[in-house]
C-alpha cells in the first residue's frame, strides 16, 4: 500500500519573510522578542501592539500570518481578544505566551481549544529571558513552525533566505536538554513525498502507547475521546509539555474523554482501561514487578532533545509488555520514530496523524516517513482505528 503526502510538491521558494504581529502590554518584551525573531532574515515584525483590542484593529488593515499574543493585559487580555483576532483572519496563526503558572496554563489550554495554535512559556523576568539560550530558540522555532504551515495549506512560498528547518530546541525548554548536539544527532530533514504502508499484524496489544507534542493536547482530546470504552488495555501517553501543564492537562483529558487519567507516579501499578500521563520534566516508563506493571519516572538525560520523550516510554513498554499499539500525534521533531521502529520489530502496530490534519507534521511524518506505520490517518479517524486495531 502506498501513502501520498499534502504536500508532495515543492513550491518555489519566496523573498517574503513570516509578517508577524506582538501582543504584549510590556514595551520591553516586545522589544526583545523584535530583536530574538528579526534576527533571522526569514521573519519580520509587522506590528507591536500593547493589548488585545489593538491588536484586533490592527488585524483589520495588516497582513499578519502569525501573532504572538500574551494573556495578561490591560484593556483587554489575550483569551479575550484571541476569538475575536480569529474572526478577523481565521488563517492567522496564534501562539499564546504567558509565565509559567497554574492559572496560565489552564488559561493556555483553553486558547487551544478556542483555536490557538500553540502556547510559549515566558520567563519570569528580562534577565532570565535575555540570559536563557532555550526561550529565544523556543520562540524562533514555532513561529517559523507555523508561519510554513500557514504557507504550506495556502500553497504559498517559504521564505528565501533559509529553508525552514525544525529546531533541535523545539519542544519545550522544561523538556529540553541544554547540551548542544552533534552534527550526526541533529534530525535531517526529508522530502515530504510517498510514504510506504505495512500490513496490520492482526494481532492483539497488551498496551497502547500515544506520543504527542506541538498541537498535541487538541489531538488527544479529540483521540481519547473518539477511543471506544469496551478497550482493556492501558493507555500511557508522553506530551511535550513542562511541569504544571501536564497536571492540567491530565485533568482535562478526563473531564473531556470520559476516561480516567491521571498524572503518573513513581510505583503507581498500571491497570487496565487507565491514561497515564507523563509530568512535564519526567520521562515515563514501566517496569514489571512480579505480577504486576509498575510507573517508573526517572530524570536520565534527555532524550530528542525531550523530557519526558516518547522514545524511552515506547522501549520500556515492549520491555514490559511485548506486543505495543503504538500512535504517533501531530508535533514537532523525530521524538517517537526508533521507539516505533523497536514496536514494529516486536511485532506491534504504528498509526500515526496525517499532514493534514497535524499542527506541525513532525513527529507523525517522521515514523510515516520510515515506513514504520500501518495507518497514517486525519486525527478524527485516528480513535476508531485505534479501537479496531486493539481488539487484534
Amino acid at each position: 500500500m502506498r501513502g501520498q503526502s499534502a504536500s508532495a510538491d515543492a513550491k518555489p521558494r519566496s523573498s517574503d519573510p513570516y509578517r508577524v504581529m506582538l501582543v504584549d502590554d510590556s514595551a520591553v518584551i516586545r522589544g526583545l522578542f523584535t530583536r530574538f525573531l528579526e534576527a533571522d532574515p526569514d521573519v519580520k515584525i509587522v506590528a507591536s501592539v500593547g493589548d488585545g483590542q489593538r491588536a484586533i484593529d490592527t488585524l483589520k488593515n495588516s497582513d499578519v500570518e502569525i501573532i504572538v499574543l500574551d494573556i495578561e493585559m490591560p484593556r483587554m487580555d489575550g483569551i479575550t481578544a484571541l476569538p475575536e483576532l480569529l474572526k478577523v483572519n481565521p488563517s492567522v496563526q496564534v501562539v499564546m505566551a504567558s509565565t509559567l503558572t497554574a492559572r496560565n496554563a489552564e488559561i493556555s489550554l483553553r486558547a487551544l481549544a478556542l483555536g490557538a495554535r500553540d502556547y510559549l512559556t515566558k520567563p519570569s523576568s528580562t534577565s532570565e529571558m535575555t540570559g536563557a539560550a532555550d526561550f529565544p530558540s523556543d520562540l524562533l522555532s514555532k513561529v517559523k513552525a507555523f508561519g510554513a504551515q500557514r504557507r504550506r495549506k495556502a500553497g504559498a512560498a517559504a521564505p528565501l533566505a533559509s529553508a525552514t528547518r525544525v529546531s533541535p530546541k523545539s519542544a519545550p525548554a522544561a523538556a529540553r536538554s541544554t547540551a548542544k548536539p552533534s552534527l550526526a544527532a541533529r534530525p535531517t530533514a526529508t522530502a515530504r513525498n510517498e510514504f510506504a504502508l505495512r500490513k496490520p499484524s492482526g494481532r492483539r496489544a497488551e498496551v497502547i502507547g500515544i506520543g504527542s507534542s506541538t498541537g498535541g493536547p487538541q489531538a488527544l482530546f479529540r483521540v481519547l475521546t473518539d477511543l471506544t470504552k469496551t478497550i482493556k488495555q492501558p493507555i500511557l501517553v508522553t506530551q511535550h509539555m513542562p511541569p504544571t501543564f501536564t497536571t492540567i492537562l491530565a485533568e482535562h483529558i478526563t473531564k473531556t474523554s470520559g476516561w480516567v487519567c491521571a498524572e503518573a507516579k513513581s510505583g503507581d501499578v498500571v491497570s487496565p482501561g487507565r491514561i497515564y500521563l507523563a509530568p512535564g520534566g519526567y520521562h515515563m516508563t514501566v517496569k514489571t514487578d512480579g505480577a504486576e506493571k509498575v510507573i517508573a519516572l526517572n530524570q536520565d538525560p534527555p532524550e530528542n532533545f525531550c523530557r519526558p520523550a516518547v522514545d524511552p516510554m515506547m522501549r520500556s513498554l515492549i520491555k514490559s509488555y511485548g506486543r505495543v499499539l503504538a500512535v504517533i500525534l501531530t508535533g514537532m521533531g523525530h521524538d517517537g520514530r526508533e521507539g516505533c521502529r523497536a514496536v514494529v520489530e516486536a511485532g506491534g502496530d504504528v498509526v500515526a496523524q496525517d499532514e493534514h490534519s497535524s499542527v506541525v507534521w513532525g513527529m507523525p511524518g517522521a515514523v510515516a516517513q520510515a515506513g514504520l506505520c500501518c495507518e497514517v490517518l486525519p486525527v478524527s479517524d485516528i480513535g476508531a482505528s485505534v479501537s479496531r486495531l486493539a481488539r487484534g
